[in-house]
């Protein structure tokens, strides 16, 4: 099993698609760095060398991954929160911060449904 910036990638996917199980790596961002390391997109990870598998773990060290870009996030949702912002509020309250409707759904959002009494089962 490939590990890459501390992530156990799948073996049978294409190096493509495993380099995605990475936060902060979308396909797009996966495609630059296999072009800059030099390797084929088509190649299964299990098929890749100790020299391949090197090249792309420099190029996905150049990119904000895993811990330093979860951190950025939460510090910039936190930063919103303290000066007060419209959007820090709507965080602070658990509600769609990009003006979604919520009178019919944002459920994934806002949670289960809770009645008046917060009784009903």
């Amino acid at each position: 099993m490939a590990r890459i910036s501390g992530i156990d990638i799948p073996r049978d996917k294409r190096i493509v698609i495993a380099l995605t199980y990475v936060y902060g790596i979308g396909k797009t961002t996966s495609i630059e760095v296999l072009a800059a390391a030099g390797v084929s997109e088509e190649t299964r990870v299990k098929n890749l060398t100790e020299d391949e598998l090197g090249r792309i773990r420099v190029e996905v060290a150049n990119v904000k991954t895993e811990g330093d870009l979860r951190r950025e996030v939460a510090l910039n949702i936190k930063r919103l929160q303290e000066i007060g912002s419209y959007r820090g509020m709507r965080h602070r309250k658990g509600l769609p911060t990009r003006g979604q409707n919520t009178r019919n759904n944002a459920r994934t959002r806002k949670g289960p449904r809770r009645t008046i009494a917060n009784k009903k089962k």
